[in-house]
């Protein structure tokens, strides 16, 4: 079985993760794709085990006189993201001639290069795509084709030394939760690569640091005719606090290590009305400042509408890799562009507009850069993979876990 027909394989499970669960993993569904590369790990031949958590983990021993290299680990997180459709995906393979490719004809979802330039990057290539009423499922079950493929590819040639090599696949990692149960005592690589990332090339050793926020509004409903001085809105009040955040910084007009506040909930009545949202920035003074900006402005909510209308939670998500990685262990950039240049691709060192797995890792004591999967425009129905990119991310994997690398 080749990396495609993994990948296809893989995206026919609904994985997504769901942040208002109380179990873990977040959703049953998760385990049905652990059970699956369990089992296909251990047909290979691999040691390979699922936990009670639903993590699953595999060792492919060292070749004969490389016992000693430095245990490596490859890294990938079975769920995609609650933010789109994910059930009952139907990927298909296009070749992109420069003209509009239509998803869903009866929806009107279009993969346009209007909307997104970056298709030009492929011009002649073939692209696997969404039926246009889901996500593919990309982030990251191409992360996890692709580590799966290497491991098969190095089995089937013992000529090519390497040292011990691990592979994890993680829960839940979509909602921030992806390591909290996370084995490092069985786990035995002493460093470790996520391949969770984008376009074919990108590697990143910097993220957000991340946090999630929630204001709730307690409001004073009474009949609208006779409100006067009497009605406090809830729903007013959330309006008027998104009215207060810095509107330039939202995602919409952040790139870079532009951090931003991202509101993706509004709900309520007079009554009772509820705002979460998402802060994130790359400078730790930064991001404290941001969430100080919110307390400040719920305090002004409260002096203006009376004590206790409005009420801020906020929960620290994860932090910028980059503070474990770059004092230390920025060899292991170096090593991960040969990899990439020893195959014909440009490494392309980007901040990570989000997080992984690997950051919290990283602040666990496993150093843990990220690589790129190849995917575009996660998180959405316009989401597509370059089936060369797929491809060429298995050279990347086989090429990083040579052992000469290591030793």
């Amino acid at each position: 079985m080749d990396v495609l027909q993994r990948f296809l394989t893989y995206v026919s499970y609904d994985t997504q993760s769901a942040e208002d669960s109380d179990t873990f993993p977040s959703t049953a569904k998760q385990l049905a794709l652990g059970g699956h590369l369990c089992a296909e790990l251990q047909e290979m031949g691999l040691e390979a085990r699922r936990d009670e958590w639903g993590y699953v983990y595999a060792l492919l021993p060292a070749t004969p006189g490389c016992e000693g290299a430095t245990p490596l680990g490859f890294i990938a997180h079975m769920d995609t993201s609650p933010d789109a459709p994910g059930a009952n995906a139907k990927p298909r393979i296009v070749a992109f001639s420069g003209a509009d490719i239509v998803l869903n004809e009866k929806e009107n979802v279009i993969l346009s290069p209007t909307s997104f330039p970056s298709l030009w990057n492929y011009l002649g290539q073939e692209l696997v795509v969404t039926d246009g009423t889901t996500l593919l499922g990309a982030d990251d079950k191409a992360g996890v084709a692709e580590i799966v493929s290497a491991a098969a590819y190095l089995l089937q040639h013992p000529e090519i030394a390497h040292g011990p090599l691990w592979l994890a696949f993680t829960p839940d990692e979509e909602i921030g939760a992806g390591v909290a149960h996370f084995d490092l005592e069985h786990f035995g690589a002493k460093y470790a690569y996520t391949v969770d990332g984008g376009e074919l090339g990108e590697l990143e050793f910097e993220n957000f640091n991340a946090a999630n926020a929630g204001v709730l509004f307690r409001g004073q409903n009474i009949h609208p005719g006779e409100g006067k001085d009497k009605m406090v809105n809830a729903a007013l009040m959330a309006c008027e606090f998104v009215s207060l955040l810095p509107p330039a910084e939202a995602p919409a007009h952040t790139e870079g290590r532009e951090g931003f506040f991202h509101v993706c909930d509004i709900k309520g009545d007079e009554t009772k009305a509820m705002v979460s949202l998402l802060v994130r920035d790359h400078d730790r003074q930064k991001f404290e400042e941001r969430k100080e900006l919110l307390r400040t402005i719920v305090d002004y909510l409260n002096q203006r509408y009376g004590p206790g209308r409005a009420e801020l939670r906020i929960r620290d998500m994860y932090y910028n890799m980059r503070a474990k990685i770059e004092p230390k262990h920025m060899d292991l950039i170096r090593r991960a562009g040969d990899a990439f240049r020893a195959v014909g691709v440009k490494p392309k060192i980007v901040p990570i507009r989000g997080g992984t797995d690997g950051a919290r890792l990283s602040y666990m004591g496993l150093p843990c850069p990220n690589l790129s999967t190849g995917g575009v425009n996660f998180h959405g129905v316009h989401e597509y993979l370059p089936v060369a990119s797929l491809r060429k991310m298995v050279e990347v994997l086989v090429e990083l876990a040579r052992a000469e690398n290591w030793m």
